[in-house]
């Protein structure tokens, strides 16, 4: 079992009839699913009884992942569809097919994301590629799917996978830290104004200069960037759609080289206990960070 840490939220038991509020009926959508933390969510979610749809940027990985599931015996809970957050046109094609196949949906998992450094390198050769992925297409593909979800009692629920190097701690710019730590005036337009100059100081050669973070830059600042905007999707849905994000915390996976804590099946199980709370205990706006050993911690 998952706990949360004691002195952000009580323990939860898992599910009961009284708590447990999904059903096969309930329909959750996770992107980058062909592998990794992704793969072994939808795997999680198709355990637990719901409807999930699997997307892959690459059809044949993502048909291969439906054959795994097949072999586990859940692949009648899972359906499959090509997408690419990074490119509109997938994206419209994602919705053309959603629209036929379902009325809506209950729980989006942005999880697609790449990074081309490996552990203990930090280019900026593809910071615009970086950025283009991890925030915008994961924010270009919310938007999209906004007018699908599901308006229940329940509630809806977004949980966007991040990453504890996009946290505001880790950026030392001051100007850029004020606009994105200022929660009353934060907006889509004041973070765009963050990336454009992030991406500005890697063209101009002066990013390593500028205060952003140390580590896997492109990648934390993009990480940033998603944080930001799921505050502001929380305070403007806030109670129609809960919006969180989850750092599932050093995880074996193809961008840590295999390296990590505990596996992905590990945060799988962490992003499902924060996407499937209880209604009475949901919460929106908040910064998961997921630990096997201490549980799951709120950091806002």
């Amino acid at each position: 079992m998952v706990s949360f840490c004691r002195h952000q939220q009580p323990p939860l038991s898992h599910p009961t009839t009284t708590t447990r509020w999904w059903s096969k009926d309930s329909v959750a959508i996770v992107t980058g699913a062909n592998k990794g933390i992704g793969y072994a969510l939808v795997k999680r979610f198709a355990e637990l009884g719901l409807t999930v749809v699997l997307t892959a940027r690459d059809q044949s990985r993502g048909l291969q992942a439906m054959d795994s599931l097949k072999v586990l015996g859940v692949d009648h809970h899972v359906r499959f569809c090509q997408l690419d957050i990074s490119d509109p046109v997938s994206i419209r094609s994602f919705v053309s097919w959603f629209r036929s196949s379902f009325k809506a949906f209950d729980i989006l998992v942005n999880n697609a994301a790449v990074c081309f450094n490996a552990m203990n390198e930090n280019s900026m050769e593809y910071a615009e590629t970086v950025i283009k992925t991890n925030y915008y297409g994961s924010k270009q593909f919310t938007e999209a799917m906004l007018p699908f979800f599901r308006r229940s009692s329940s509630m809806s629920r977004i949980l966007n996978i991040s990453s504890r190097l996009g946290t505001l701690d880790k950026l030392n710019n001051p100007k850029m830290k004020a606009i994105l730590g200022d929660k009353e005036t934060l907006s889509e337009g004041r973070i765009d104004m963050v990336v454009n100059a992030f991406l500005e100081d890697v063209k101009e050669g002066r990013w390593n200069t500028q205060g952003w973070p140390e580590i896997w830059t492109d990648y934390s600042v993009a990480k940033l960037a998603l944080n930001a905007y799921s505050q502001v999707l929380a305070r403007r849905y806030e109670g129609v759609v809960s919006v969180n994000c989850f750092c599932p915390g050093f995880t074996q996976t193809t961008m840590t080289d295999g390296n990590g804590k505990h596996s992905a099946d590990d945060a799988a199980k962490m992003a499902a206990k924060i996407a499937l709370l209880p209604v009475p205990v949901l919460n929106t706006g908040k910064f998961y960070v997921g630990s096997t050993s201490r549980g799951i911690c709120s950091k806002l």
